[in-house]
C-alpha cells in the first residue's frame, strides 16, 4: 500500500507513512472485505457508509499537519480507521457519527486495537461537539454543499480543516483544506473526491 499507492502520489510525511504501514487497515472491516483492505478504493460498510481509499485517508491527514499536542475532531466515524491514523498523530480524537451501529463498532474496533486516545459520539457532525472545543484539526469525511458554521467556530486559532465540498455523492466533490488565521477563514482547493453525505439531524 505504501510503496504502490501513496509514495507515488504525493505522500511524503514520513509520519503519515509509518502510521498507515502499522496500523492494521483490515481490522477494521468485516471478514468478506478484510481481503480488499489495502487495495486503493473505498469500500462500502454497514449503514450505507464506506470507508475512503488509503491514498484519500493519506492526503487528508498529511494537509492537515497533525502535530503530538493537537486535539482533532473527525465528522463521519464510519469504520474508525480514520480516526486511528489521526491518534497516533494526535493528542487526542473526538469522532462523530450519526449511527448509534457504526460508532458502537467502531468504538468497539479502536478499544480492542489499543486505541485509548479516541473518544467516539453519535451526533449530528454538522454542530460539532461543543463539549471539547477548540479543535485544532478537524477532519469531515461526508460531503455537504457548504461548511457548516459551527465547524467554523469550534476551529482554534491557527486551526485547519479539511472538508470535501459538494451536494450530491454521485459526482465529484471539492476537497478543500480551510485555516484560520488571526481570526480570518482562508481555504484553497486540493483534489476531487468522492464522499457520501452528511446527514444533519
Amino acid at each position: 500500500m505504501v510503496a504502490e499507492q501513496l509514495l507515488p502520489n504525493g505522500v511524503t510525511d514520513e509520519r503519515v507513512l509509518e502510521v498507515m504501514s502499522a496500523i492494521p487497515r483490515e481490522e477494521f472491516l468485516s471478514g468478506r472485505l478484510r481481503r480488499h483492505a489495502y487495495e486503493n478504493r473505498a469500500l462500502a460498510i454497514d449503514c450505507g457508509q464506506t470507508i475512503s481509499q488509503p491514498l484519500v485517508v493519506a492526503l487528508m491527514t498529511q494537509v492537515l499537519m497533525p502535530r503530538p499536542e493537537d486535539i482533532a475532531l473527525e465528522v463521519g466515524t464510519g469504520s474508525g480507521y480514520q480516526a486511528a491514523v489521526l491518534s497516533r498523530l494526535c493528542k487526542k480524537v473526538i469522532t462523530l457519527d450519526r449511527e448509534p451501529a457504526l460508532a458502537e463498532h467502531a468504538s468497539e474496533t479502536l478499544g480492542r486495537l489499543g486505541f485509548t486516545n479516541v473518544e467516539v459520539a453519535v451526533a449530528d457532525g454538522s454542530q460539532g461537539w461543543p463539549a471539547s472545543a477548540p479543535y485544532d484539526l478537524i477532519l469531515v469525511a461526508c460531503a455537504t454543499p457548504e461548511v457548516p458554521s459551527a465547524l467554523v467556530e469550534q476551529l482554534a486559532p491557527n486551526g485547519r480543516m479539511v472538508i470535501p465540498l459538494g451536494s450530491s455523492a454521485d459526482e465529484h466533490q471539492d476537497l478543500r483544506i480551510y485555516e484560520l488565521h488571526q481570526g480570518e477563514l482562508s481555504s484553497r482547493s486540493l483534489f476531487p473526491v468522492r464522499f457520501v453525505p452528511l446527514r444533519t439531524g
